[in-house]
């Protein structure tokens, strides 16, 4: 029972309401197939010291879509002082934009991911 309830609060910290809280988001504007762009961030990086982001097309699971995943020593979207855009700001990924406003598989792409990292399965 002290286990579930331990589980449950340690996933209600890292996924309140079912949003993933470390994450990212950046959508280009359709300039590129891989128009959005998540990047993974906290202290999920245990198993090693890559930083992981993800980049889709708005239908990842689609025959046609992409949903690439890949990793970088470095965040990829701070600038040379270590920090992230503002939401609604720019940066060479795109506009940052909340989790909610990704398309339907994208989030379910992205939830998947990040499961994943935090060993919430």
């Amino acid at each position: 029972m002290v286990i579930d309830m331990n589980k449950n609060k340690r996933l209600e910290n890292i996924m309140p309401k079912d949003q993933p809280k470390y994450v990212r988001v950046y959508d280009n504007g359709g300039d590129s197939f891989d128009r959005y762009t998540v990047v993974f961030t906290g202290r999920y990086r245990k198993k090693n010291d890559e930083f992981g982001y993800r980049v889709m097309s708005e239908n990842p699971f689609d025959a046609h879509g992409i949903g690439i995943w890949d990793s970088s020593p470095n965040q990829i979207d701070v600038n040379k002082w270590g920090f992230a855009p503002a939401m609604g700001r720019k940066n060479h990924l795109g506009k940052r934009i909340l989790f909610a406003t990704l398309p339907d598989q994208c989030r379910r792409l992205v939830i998947s991911d990040y499961k994943e990292l935090w060993s919430l399965n």
